[in-house]
């Protein structure tokens, strides 16, 4: 599969990978390195990492190598870190909760600008800075605030409703931790599907199948 741009999706999954190794390379002093020094640290080829890279100009120079820092301040530009995509997170159980108070949303594109949930009980609680609304506040909320994503930490049953009202308000992606699968009624909407459960039947297979 393919983005507008003619990207495939699997070099558009590796740009995290490769940014947060760069940035581990960066902690420890390391300010240049070769694509087959980083394809052995990596576990990829050398030439893998060239035609990913290749797929947005290549940043490399022959006898040189990568310069880190600035290849991955590149990776970042393409990934659209520098940005701060107003986000909103629905579901504010034990999920919901972890997400907004331990994901890094500044330095991955994007600022929490509301939680939700439609428990009365929740209501006013304090989570990183960010008190819970009502779900029934969200319809104001977004028009005054225009998000961009929503996270949704929402059981299925619940998630057709909010994500048709959501993406009515404007917005344009979704962190899908629900099991809806929004792309079939809406191709056109951008999102990232996380399923804890399937993750962790894979971790199954590999360990019955080492």
């Amino acid at each position: 599969m393919t983005n507008s741009q003619g990207i495939s999706e699997l070099v558009i999954n590796r740009l995290p990978r490769y940014h947060r190794f760069l940035g581990e390379l960066l902690s420890k002093g390391v300010q240049r390195i070769s694509s087959r020094e980083l394809s052995e640290k990596m576990g990829l080829t050398a030439s893998q990492i060239r035609q990913d890279l290749n797929c947005f100009g290549g940043f490399g120079q022959q006898g040189y190598g990568y310069h880190i820092e600035q290849l991955r301040n590149e990776i970042g530009n393409i990934l659209g870190l520098n940005k701060s995509n107003r986000a909103i997170l629905i579901g504010a159980g034990n999920l919901g909760r972890a997400i907004a108070s331990h994901m890094n949303f500044e330095g991955k594109g994007f600022r929490l600008i509301g939680i939700f949930d439609k428990k009365e009980a929740l209501k006013g609680q304090i989570i990183k800075g960010l008190p819970i609304r009502h779900i029934d506040d969200l319809d104001e909320f977004c028009r005054e605030n225009l998000p961009v994503c929503a996270i949704l930490c929402i059981p299925q049953n619940d998630a057709y409703e909010i994500c048709n009202a959501l993406i009515h308000l404007g917005v344009k992606g979704f962190w899908n931790f629900s099991h809806y699968d929004l792309a079939v009624n809406h191709p056109e909407i951008a999102v990232e599907n996380v399923h804890l459960g399937d993750s962790l039947m894979k971790l199954s297979y590999k360990i019955k199948n080492d």
